[in-house]
């Protein structure tokens, strides 16, 4: 626990990567590791993680993201990217994953993913949308505390063009729109935000106990 705070405390939102250093493949995976692994509404995991390394899209993603050179100097961009609607098929599809690895059918598992479809089928596009990205923002911060783990810096940014996003990654045929994006890298020399400290509110004004 406190080797995980002490990381929290390290990192940083890192303004200007090094690109002459990458991340390596092994660290990588653990950080989509986590991410995978984090917990989500009904375990529906409505969102995945599309991982750029291509030098000649990250300059596309770049300009799409207001010239932000972390983009283009980290060496892999994550892309959050949410179901754009929740469907029968999509719901179906992780009850049958569910019955397949934990040994067969389950009534009530099936009778609460019937429920589930109920629910949401029902609701518009966008409303579905935006619960699913919530659920994309769990694996959000899960990868960024691995990362933190791992020593590897990244920036959480949503300051980026989404539709254009989804246009050069091809996301809308995958039914799948950007939330939030990760640039993973290391801290170059000259980042202004690197030797200032870290502020956050007072636990007193942050943290609220009801006895």
């Amino acid at each position: 626990m406190q080797m995980l705070l002490e990381k929290l405390n390290w990192r940083y939102a890192t303004k200007k990567m090094d690109p002459a250093r990458p991340v390596a493949a092994d660290k990588v995976e653990r950080i989509l590791e986590a991410a995978r692994l984090a917990p989500t509404s009904s375990g529906l995991q409505p969102f995945q993680v599309i991982v750029v390394t291509n030098p000649q899209v990250k300059e596309k993603l770049k300009a799409a993201g207001f010239g932000q050179a972390q983009l283009t100097d980290a060496s892999h961009v994550l892309v959050f990217a949410a179901w754009d609607n929740y469907t029968e098929e999509r719901i179906d599809g992780v009850l049958e994953q569910t019955n397949a690895e934990r040994g067969g059918p389950n009534e009530g598992l099936d009778a609460y993913y019937a429920r589930l479809k109920g629910m949401y089928l029902p609701r518009d596009a966008q409303t579905n949308f935006e619960h699913a990205a919530r659920q994309a923002y769990i694996g959000f911060g899960m990868a960024i505390a691995q990362a933190a783990f791992e020593g590897v810096d990244a920036t959480p940014m949503e300051g980026f063009e989404p539709e254009k996003f989804d246009e050069i990654l091809g996301l809308g045929a995958k039914g799948l729109r950007s939330v939030c994006i990760l640039p993973l890298g290391y801290r170059g020399e000259g980042d202004w935000l690197a030797p200032l400290k870290k502020v956050r509110r007072p636990k007193d004004k942050f943290v609220t106990e009801i006895a």
